[in-house]
């Protein structure tokens, strides 16, 4: 007879979340397992429950419990503030260490720890390079733009060619699958070639106009919408009205103003990678933070 209550010692020793498969479960929860009304969206979740620190969410075939910092019946704002952000960082890390799990077994507690330390040690590295990155981003926007289509561009076209070329042939046994994906492939993977040798403006002049005729035609068709009223954009009068007025005024800026808006473009993409590296950063920490073996 097993209990869920009994696989629960690994979150003891710093593993974030067990996850249970059903069929190892022969025991009804217990009642001080009280049903949560309110919890983080969590993909696949039918049902959620809580046992003081301890919270599991129920899907089709398994329990998946982590163990809070703070029980939200007695602490409720230091739940809000320190376990939930916690649990949308680490969200991605969780099901990336749960998806072997979900094979019927459970894995060892020191397996399932050296792979948290080998995703802590890692999302570190990565938000140390983006906060890296961000930063050069936003203190040279316009030389970072000249830079990504001087280089990565043409090694963008580059790649996609040869994945079509590979749609179009396979070389191991020699064999042409499709001709127009393998002459297509041929003709991309030159025009990336060529294109490491196109002024920085040519490419410039054909990346805006098109930027500048896609924010035109969809702010046009998204303000045809909300000018029909709300019954015509039944998922959201104002979000299509932001569409709309965000691409229209995208538009005119590169018109009117291209420099600057590629700079303020290249800002704002430079500040989103600041928060991405921060957001893995501090993920990281947390991470290792919960490995430290806690008391119950």
């Amino acid at each position: 007879m097993a209990r869920l209550d009994d696989f629960l010692a690994p979150l003891h020793r710093g593993v974030w979340e067990v996850v249970v498969p059903k069929e190892s479960v022969t025991e009804p929860l217990d009642p001080a397992w009280e049903r949560s009304s309110v919890n983080v969206p969590s993909p696949g979740t039918i049902a959620s429950y809580r046992k003081g620190q301890y919270h599991v969410h129920e899907t089709a075939d398994e329990w998946r419990v982590h163990l809070d910092r703070y029980d939200p019946k007695d602490h409720p704002l230091l739940h809000l503030v320190d376990d939930a952000p916690l649990l949308l960082m680490i969200g991605g890390t969780v099901v990336a260490l749960a998806q072997d799990t979900r094979k019927g077994k459970i894995r060892d507690t020191d397996a399932i720890l050296e792979e948290q330390k080998r995703s802590w040690q890692l999302q570190v590295l990565i938000g140390a390079t983006l906060l890296i990155v961000g930063s050069y981003i936003i203190a040279n926007p316009l030389s970072f733009y000249q830079g990504l289509i001087h280089l990565a561009l043409p090694l963008l076209l580059i790649a996609l060619g040869i994945m079509l070329v590979t749609r179009g042939a396979t070389f191991r046994p020699p064999a042409l699958i499709s001709g127009y994906y393998l002459v297509l492939g041929i003709l991309v993977v030159i025009i990336g070639i060529v294109s490491f040798y196109l002024p920085i403006a040519v490419w410039s002049t054909v990346i805006l106009g098109i930027v500048t005729l896609w924010g035109f035609g969809s702010a046009y068709m998204a303000l045809r919408r909300v000018a029909h009223g709300r019954a015509a954009v039944p998922e959201g009068f104002v979000k299509w009205l932001f569409i709309g007025v965000f691409s229209l005024l995208l538009a005119v800026s590169i018109l009117l103003l291209p420099n600057p808006t590629v700079a303020l473009i290249m800002i704002v993409v430079g500040v989103i990678a600041l928060l991405l590296g921060i957001t893995l950063m501090v993920n990281g920490v947390r991470l290792r933070q919960w490995m430290h073996p806690r008391n119950a």
